[in-house]
């Protein structure tokens, strides 16, 4: 099996399961609502996934060039890591079970990348745009935020420091996501935990929208908490990644909350930059026509 294998896996499961849920949790109604106005929304929200995108762009090509300075600069922190909590994952890994395996190995690649995507989604179909734009903003810092820690800290995870007491296990019973891990991590990319960090993320404002989607929250909820423990039964993660990960992710929507009416204050509206442009874009061409 090779990398587009494994990709068209996790993206045919997720499209299945992100249809489900707009028809389930969403509603026809909302979704068909939103073809009287969606022109606006992309134009209001239009700025921010752009500057999310920019942010998965950087960290896509910094990701090896930071990981070379983390390794000549940052600090080593594994030691304190396992002094701060031993063997906690060989513990949580005591339990371990064929059936827990085949379950945390899901979460941790498909309900990971369905509980990210599904929210981007089901905001933008929102009547108001806050929470879509709040949405993006904490996934920008969170990958901002982890991307500098990993810069900071060299940390290895618990596979790697205990070989003989905690199994990789995602690895050991699909070896082909390594195809597909091995794409956006590094051996040293583990404090903080950003699959709790973003799980936590999706979770918490998740709680924002109780009203329009009653059924998103506690299913949140329960991936977010499934995700969490994942990365540590599967030996990728220490207790403490997974403690700074929420951290981070309460951190992120704190500041998401403080920084949009920040952004909307000191920055115009997008349609009326966009406005501005096609008229400069007009004059400009009229110009060149006389």
């Amino acid at each position: 099996m090779t990398l587009v294998d494994v990709l068209v896996q996790v993206g045919a499961s997720t499209v299945a399961l992100v249809t489900l849920s707009l028809l389930g949790i969403v509603g026809i109604d909302r979704m068909r609502s939103l073809r009287t106005v969606y022109r606006e929304r992309i134009v209001a929200v239009s700025p921010y996934v752009g500057v999310l995108g920019l942010i998965l762009l950087a960290n896509s090509q910094l990701r090896n060039f930071g990981n070379e300075i983390s390794l000549d600069f940052g600090l080593r922190i594994t030691g304190n890591i396992y002094d701060i909590e031993g063997a906690f994952v060989a513990w949580v890994q005591s339990f371990q079970s064929p059936e827990l395996t085949f379950y945390f190995s899901l979460i941790y690649v498909y309900g990971y990348v369905y509980l990210l995507v599904f929210p981007f989604l089901a905001f933008a179909m929102l009547e108001e745009t806050d929470r879509f734009r709040k949405l993006v903003i904490a996934y920008g810092l969170n990958y901002t935020i982890g991307l500098a820690c990993y810069i900071l800290f060299v940390a290895y995870g618990p596979r790697n420091l205990l070989p003989g007491q905690v199994e990789g296990l995602l690895y050991t019973t699909w070896p082909q996501s390594q195809l597909l891990t091995s794409e956006v991590n590094t051996n040293t990319n583990v404090f903080p935990s950003l699959h709790s960090s973003l799980a936590v993320t999706v979770a918490l404002l998740a709680r924002k929208t109780r009203e329009e989607y009653p059924y998103w929250y506690p299913i949140a909820i329960a991936l977010a908490v499934s995700v969490c423990l994942s990365t540590m039964y599967l030996g990728i993660h220490w207790g403490t990644d997974v403690v700074a990960g929420i951290l981070l992710a309460l951190l992120s929507v704190r500041a998401s909350d403080w920084l949009l009416p920040v952004f909307e204050t000191r920055f115009p509206p997008a349609r009326v930059v966009y406005a501005r442009v096609a008229d400069r874009a007009g004059d400009a061409l009229g110009r060149l026509r006389s």
